[in-house]
């Protein structure tokens, strides 16, 4: 048994402990960095291991639940953190959340999948199903505030947050009812290639409680890093004249990690529909469930969110719902879309920096 998932949430509580204790300096910001990191990954981990144990749909729900939990409390750290001009992280952060999902970690799975196996094969009606949810959550959430005329700005109103909130949350549930019960055969690998996990033994009720409380150690790592580190690391992006907007690339990329990687070895152990389940999945529950907490806690702290995205980002999530529904339509992929996929990926990367 690997013993790094539950010595590192113990190690990134002890920073935890002596960021609050000492000044933050450049090393100690750097150890950081990297137990938030490991934090992370030991978190999801664990709760994996809990969601086999207590098996589908409830597995589902703890793994999003728990990216959910990882996601926001960054966001809201650096909120907290970072003054009134803010407002627009949680937009930029889904934001990126969707470019790296559908731009860069579908991309690199199809592309290196297609690598070392040439074609692979996915049920249309699965993923056509989750694209679907997705773009309509991001239409909901991202774009419509942009043209509506009930508030000033790309902003929601109270009610029209609370309903955006409801919908998304109400789609969230409707997708893992059919990916885990009603239709779940439209999730599955093409011609009977399942899962690793399906023969792994399950494990006990001990290793599961165990598992439970090592998660609960690590996310209150996550939450108290990212208060420690979050204001030296807008400091420094802003110092070496990167747009703030970075700092929503970097929490999406952080929170997507683990997930991306499980992705990219699905795909280059020829499941590709577990890769793609994998990616869309994170980003569904990064809006069903990340909008309704951002909204709840803005409205607690008495801020404004502002959602719409602008012109330049609509385009480039038109362009990355366009091309991931022409990539999803054959039910076959191969080396040029997942090319097609990886150059949006470096086109909203080059522009996040050079905006």
């Amino acid at each position: 048994m690997s013993l790094w998932p539950w010595w590192t949430p113990i190690i990134a509580l002890i920073v935890v402990i002596a960021a609050s204790a000492m000044t933050l300096d450049a090393t100690l910001v750097t150890v950081c960095a990297v137990a938030l990191l490991g934090a992370v990954i030991a978190s999801v981990h664990h709760a994996e291991v809990v969601a086999h144990r207590i098996g589908e749909p409830l597995g589902t729900i703890v793994l999003s639940i728990c990216v959910t939990i990882i996601e926001v409390a960054l966001i809201t750290m650096v909120m907290l953190t970072g003054g009134p001009d803010v407002a627009t992280l949680p937009r930029d952060t889904i934001y990126a959340v969707i470019m790296i999902t559908c731009g860069g970690v579908v991309g690199l799975s199809v592309f290196i999948g297609a690598l070392r196996h040439r074609e692979q094969v996915f049920h249309v009606l699965g993923s056509n199903a989750c694209l679907a949810t997705l773009v309509a959550m991001t239409t909901l959430a991202l774009v419509l505030p942009t043209f509506t005329t009930s508030s000033p700005g790309p902003t929601y109103t109270t009610a029209q947050l609370i309903f955006a909130s409801v919908v998304s949350v109400a789609l969230w549930c409707g997708f893992v009812f059919v990916q885990t019960i009603r239709h779940r055969d439209y999730f599955l690998p093409v011609g009977g290639k399942a899962h690793e996990e399906t023969h792994a033994r399950r494990p006990s009720r001990a290793q599961a409680v165990a598992s439970f409380g090592a998660l609960l150690a690590a996310l209150i790592a996550v939450v108290g890093l990212a208060h420690a580190a979050a204001p030296r690391l807008e400091q420094e992006i802003l110092h070496a004249g990167l747009p703030k907007s970075v700092i929503s690339v970097i929490i999406a990329l952080l929170t997507l990690l683990p997930e991306a990687w499980a992705s990219i070895r699905a795909a280059l152990a020829d499941r590709i529909q577990v890769s793609l389940n994998l990616s869309l999945g994170s980003a569904l529950a990064s809006i069903g469930l990340t909008i309704p907490a951002i909204v709840i806690a803005s409205q607690l702290a008495g801020t404004t969110l502002v959602l719409g995205l602008g012109p330049k980002e609509l385009v480039l999530v038109v362009l990355a719902f366009f091309v991931t529904s022409i990539t999803l339509v054959a039910g076959r992929t191969h080396l040029m879309l997942g090319l097609v996929h990886l150059v949006v990926f470096g086109v909203f990367v080059f522009l996040s920096v050079v905006p």
